[in-house]
């Protein structure tokens, strides 16, 4: 592991860091706040996973989380969204897919399966190296994320339920198999069998016996892609038939922007501070 920069913040450190990845097969950055309590012992960590055309920066420089994670004691981690490098291949003019467009999931199909494994980097590789370089107490894990993010950390809360104590999303894409701006993505990344899509999609986790105590999630009244890409209210729906707990709050002429993010990130860092205590 690579240091790439250092900087103190209100009284704890913001890094970010660089490694091979054996998972990924290239470098990976990653950024991680650690609080000042951390000279007194492990902190309870909050997993944060960015949306489309984000890298670990975004919320770093935009999410404004340092202030209230310093007073509450967490560790936050904000890595990657996708593999990145010259040999990984990329769809340049494509937004939605390929470099910031990883979906966290494990590609099966050529030539992405080699690099685009986020969903073990995120639950397997990376935690590794955390724990084994960071005063982090993993008894003590949450995760949350915005829009593609979002769909990141409901899915691997969903599917790692004994690892997080607590899971929230800013407008999460909830059903990524059917809205438009990630079915072509999934296709391209896990092949034509809209089975194997199920193992990344929120709402068909839930419909196949996935469960997770809780959720809290907000989404602007005003993202422009409410209707077509997020649809909340199917995130809704499942929760209900399935009996799992969902805060679900629709924030008046907000959009899909790191000012809506900003805004409320104060609500999700103490949300999670208190399941993580």
């Amino acid at each position: 592991m690579k240091v790439v920069s250092i900087s103190k913040s209100h009284g704890g450190i913001q890094g970010v860091y660089s490694h091979a990845s054996e998972v990924c097969a290239c470098d990976m950055t990653f950024a991680v706040f650690v609080p000042p309590q951390a000279k007194d012992g492990p902190l309870p960590v909050l997993w944060y996973l960015s949306g489309l055309t984000c890298t670990h920066a975004n919320v770093m420089d935009k999410g404004e989380y340092r202030r209230l994670a310093a007073e509450l004691g967490l560790v936050v981690v904000c890595p990657d969204t996708s593999p990145r490098g010259a040999d990984v291949p990329d769809e340049k003019d494509n937004w939605q897919f390929g470099c910031g467009a990883g979906f966290f999931l494990d590609a099966t199909e050529q030539p992405y399966a080699k690099n685009y494994r986020m969903s073990s980097y995120i639950t397997e590789e990376l935690p590794a190296l955390v724990a084994a370089n960071f005063p982090v107490d993993t008894s003590r894990q949450g995760i949350f994320g915005h829009s593609m993010g979002g769909h990141g950390a409901l899915t691997v809360a969903l599917k790692n339920p004994q690892r997080y104590r607590s899971c929230s999303a800013f407008a999460p894409i909830v059903q990524p198999s059917t809205a438009g701006w990630s079915r072509p993505a999934f296709e391209k990344y896990l092949g034509p069998d809209e089975k194997s899509w199920r193992a990344y999609d929120t709402t068909l986790l839930i419909e196949d016996g996935k469960r997770f105590p809780e959720f809290l999630v907000d989404q602007g009244t005003e993202d422009g892609f409410l209707q077509d890409g997020l649809r909340p209210w199917l995130l809704e729906e499942a929760c209900k038939k399935a009996g799992i707990d969902l805060t679900l709050r629709m924030q008046e002429g907000y959009d899909h922007s790191y000012n809506f993010i900003s805004t409320f990130m104060d609500d999700h860092l103490r949300w999670h501070a208190r399941r993580l205590e």
